[in-house]
């Protein structure tokens, strides 16, 4: 089968609308945001603006010509103002809102198989009335599709790791790393391991400690023996419930079970916080990660990077992640629909 993937660009002030038509012009995907800006886009990429076609309707993507790529523009025009680079505007920000939700009807309604999200601004959403509470797309997708659980993960070839809590400030990690918490991230975290399946062995994971030294037998925090490990074993019982052959180990501390997992010793890490993921995330696999939303009803990926409104209308934007992010959605509907008709 060959997989239906929308693409919803991002802030169009940002580099989003630039890694989105990089990608599309390599795959067919189906962009959704503002006409204007991704012909702006594609002329400072060098991509012919006469590839870009407008659809009335997003089914009508899938019929063009393979050279086309398909765009789908939900809104009313943007001004010059609401896109020019790296300047932002309250109308960019409603736009960008706008786009992640008519991108995800898309996919939910059945009529594409994934939703791949460029990079958007929560502060700038937040500013649009629509906006108000927005933290990321990860606790909004949950909410919009009606998900019971969601986990944050990020992926790439070097290191996989999902996040027991995600956009919280610290100071309250401590109360929100739960006994349920960690089971269902160190659940989810297995369930992509296995559909990955990038070793023929079975997936392994190391379950890092909120403490330092993973608590020090409790010298440091007793975080680890009231709330990991019986998180573990609850994890344990549902992977097993749920045939997923997975190994968990820990809690290890976190400085360990991240060297350890970027030398091949582990598959995949579960953190308790976000910068203790994105870290080292970022360090070994920055432009290539992609951002996974498990437990969600649809596939969705995104690029692990910000719009980055410094560099936005250079022309220069890495748009690997936005190449990867297609891949590994694509590979995600494979998977699926092979477990599907078995």
């Amino acid at each position: 089968m060959i997989p239906r993937i929308v693409v919803s660009i991002g802030c169009p002030a940002g580099i989003g609308p630039e890694v989105s038509i990089v990608a599309a012009a390599d795959t067919r995907v189906l962009l959704v945001g503002d006409l204007e800006t991704l012909v702006e886009a594609a002329t400072l990429r060098g991509v012919p603006s006469a590839r870009l076609v407008s659809v009335e309707d997003p089914a009508d993507a899938w019929r063009l010509e393979k050279d086309a790529i398909p765009v789908w523009q939900p809104t009313p025009d943007l001004s010059r103002r609401d896109h020019t680079p790296g300047t932002p505007t309250p109308r960019s920000g409603t736009a960008q809102l706008a786009w992640i939700d008519a991108a995800c009807d898309i996919v939910s309604e059945g009529h594409a198989h994934a939703l791949v999200t460029g990079p958007v601004s929560k502060d700038i959403i937040g500013r649009a009335p629509e906006g108000e509470g927005f933290l990321g797309h990860t606790e909004y997708l949950q909410h919009r599709l009606g998900a019971r659980e969601v986990v944050m993960a990020f992926a790439c070839e070097t290191l996989t790791t999902a996040l027991v809590t995600t956009h919280i400030p610290l100071s309250e990690v401590p109360k929100a790393v739960t006994s349920v918490a960690v089971a269902r991230t160190c659940f989810w975290l297995g369930d992509l391991l296995v559909r990955l399946k990038r070793r023929r062995r079975e997936p392994s994971i190391a379950v890092a400690g909120l403490n330092p030294h993973a608590g020090e037998h409790g010298r440091l925090g007793n975080e680890e023996s009231k709330r990991l490990v019986p998180g573990m074993e609850r994890a344990r019982k549902r992977l097993l419930e749920a045939g997923i052959e997975v190994t968990l180990q820990g809690p290890v501390p976190a400085e360990t079970a991240f060297r350890l997992a970027a030398a091949g010793e582990f598959d995949g890490v579960v953190a308790m916080y976000h910068d203790q993921a994105t870290i080292p995330m970022k360090l070994l696999g920055f432009g290539e990660a992609v951002n996974v939303s498990l437990g969600l009803p649809i596939v969705r990926t995104s690029v692990d990077h910000g719009t980055a409104y410094d560099r936005a209308g250079e022309g220069t934007a890495d748009a690997r992640g936005m190449r990867e992010a297609v891949a590994l959605a694509a590979r995600l509907v494979r998977r699926n629909h092979t477990q599907a008709i078995r």
